[in-house]
Formats: structure tokens, C-alpha cells, sequence
């Protein structure tokens, strides 16, 4: 599971789960030490966590204080213990989105002055995959054909005082028709447009760890460039 903090990834993983610690700066035990975000930098490793130990790591990203911290990942004494402890602190809100391809061009939103990914919450009884294609096709003006599953993405922020933990689906599609393509103004979306890779490649740098995490997924699924 791996969750977006203020475009930090918490990452929680099994303790079964190999790692190779070459890739970490930092390396911890939950509970030998306490935490101090200024000696925490680039990939922090932190073993044998508990439930116990969980509140206090969710705090810290939730006030933004791990500065230099590239990402954050736990391998948990109970994976499915702790998982559920971590997501018991939130209201879940369920949503979809897709990545749209068209001939060698990729579809990006401009919204908020980043580059984004078109998306939305789901509606009373609707499914994933029909709430993602009404999502891009609402709020890029186009039309859409349905394609497989890339991945989950979970990412949080407040809202009236509630804690939210949003899962968004991701879906790969294709486009049928973009005569009618225009930003949806009203969910402050500034662009819609396409880019080949160089151009996408550089536009993410203008975006969101999570929505370059959830191309990364989509690269290795299709194997599109």
C-alpha cells in the first residue's frame, strides 16, 4: 500500500517483503529512537512497526515537516493489522480516472497550475470503470474507449475538518473523438492538451509525485514508449 502525504509516499509493505537496503539513507526500527525530521532525508526504511507506532509517522507527514524525505516505507510486524489501523483514521472516498492515449500523444489536464490527470469521485452506484470514462469524457470534452486496469492510488488531504484517504482507480484508454475537446472550467481545469513523450516527459516534472508513480505503472503495463 502506498499512500500520498502532501505528495510524500508512505509506503507500507509485509515483512515477508525483500528489499534491497543499498536503496535506503535511512534505516530505523519503530521505537528504538524517536523520530526527528531534520535527521531524516532522501529514503527513509522503517522496520518492525506496530500499530503503535503508526499515528506518530501519519502526524509528522500530515504537518509537512519531513523536508528533505524523498519517501517513507514500513515494513509492518502485521501488514494487515496496521493497513487497516491506518485507513480506520479516515473517511474513504472512492474514485476513478484514466490515462488517454491517442495515436503517439498522451492526454494532460492543467489544473491548479499543475499538470494533472483527469479524475473524479464516483457517483451512487456506479462502478470504477464506468465512473473513469465519465470523468475524462466530462471534464476533457471527448469520448473515450474503455481499456485495462493500470492501478490503485491512494493520496489524502482534509476537508470541513475530516480526514480524507482517497483511492482512485486508474484505467488505460483510447480515444474515439476529441472534436469537442475543452477543459472542464468548473472543476478548475485551466488546459486540456496532447503531448508526445519528450513534452510529457517534461510536464511531469510540473506535476505530482502520485501521477508520475501512476505513469510509471502504466509504462510498465503497456510497454507504450
Amino acid at each position: 500500500m502506498r499512500i500520498f502525504f502532501n505528495d510524500t509516499p508512505l509506503i507500507l509493505l509485509k515483512p515477508s517483503k525483500d528489499l534491497d537496503r543499498e536503496n535506503f539513507q535511512i534505516i530505523l526500527k519503530a521505537g528504538e529512537k524517536p523520530l526527528v525530521s531534520e535527521k531524516l532525508y532522501l529514503n527513509v526504511l522503517i522496520t518492525d512497526v506496530e500499530n503503535q507506532h503508526v499515528g506518530e509517522i501519519i502526524t509528522m507527514l500530515r504537518k509537512n515537516v519531513f523536508h528533505k524525505v524523498s519517501s517513507i516505507t514500513m515494513k509492518a510486524a502485521d501488514y494487515h493489522k496496521v493497513k487497516n489501523h491506518i485507513k480506520s483514521g479516515f473517511k474513504i472516498v472512492m474514485a476513478a480516472g484514466g490515462i488517454v492515449r491517442k495515436g503517439d500523444k498522451i492526454l494532460l489536464i492543467r489544473r491548479l497550475k499543475k499538470w494533472d490527470l483527469p479524475k473524479g469521485k464516483l457517483d451512487d452506484g456506479e462502478s470504477m470503470p464506468g465512473a473513469a470514462v465519465r470523468e475524462v469524457e466530462e471534464e476533457c470534452g471527448i469520448k473515450v474507449k474503455l481499456g485495462d486496469k493500470i492501478c490503485n492510488s491512494w493520496h489524502t488531504y482534509s476537508m470541513n475538518g475530516k480526514n480524507i484517504l482517497k483511492k482512485t482507480s486508474w484505467y488505460s484508454m483510447q480515444c474515439e473523438d476529441d472534436s469537442n475537446m475543452t477543459p472542464q472550467l468548473e472543476e478548475n481545469i485551466e488546459d486540456v492538451k496532447w503531448l508526445k513523450t519528450r513534452d510529457l516527459f517534461h510536464a511531469l516534472k510540473d506535476s505530482y509525485q502520485s501521477i508520475q508513480w501512476v505513469f510509471e505503472k502504466y509504462w510498465k503495463k503497456t510497454k507504450a514508449f
